[in-house]
């Protein structure tokens, strides 16, 4: 007999290409949408009081990665 495989969210699963680099004005917010968690992008730069919704990780992957700002990215990204 075999057993059902667990049921993975699709963000724990590494994609391809798939790397965020860690900004200090990024803010992730969790959604549930059923049994499956996503996350709404929100870029804070420059001010930290007004944010720029990006979408999901997915939309917000190419804007955040194409981010030429000095000095936004965590120092392990620079």
């Amino acid at each position: 007999m075999a057993l059902p495989e667990p049921m993975t969210d699709a963000l724990s699963r590494p994609l391809a290409g798939a790397h965020l680099r860690r900004c200090w004005f990024r803010r992730l917010t969790r959604v549930e949408a059923g049994s499956v968690s996503l996350y709404d992008v929100e870029c804070m730069y420059p001010s930290r009081q007004v944010s720029v919704p990006l979408g999901d990780l997915e939309t917000a992957r190419p804007v955040c990665n194409a981010c030429q700002a000095a000095g936004i990215f965590r120092p392990d990204e620079e």
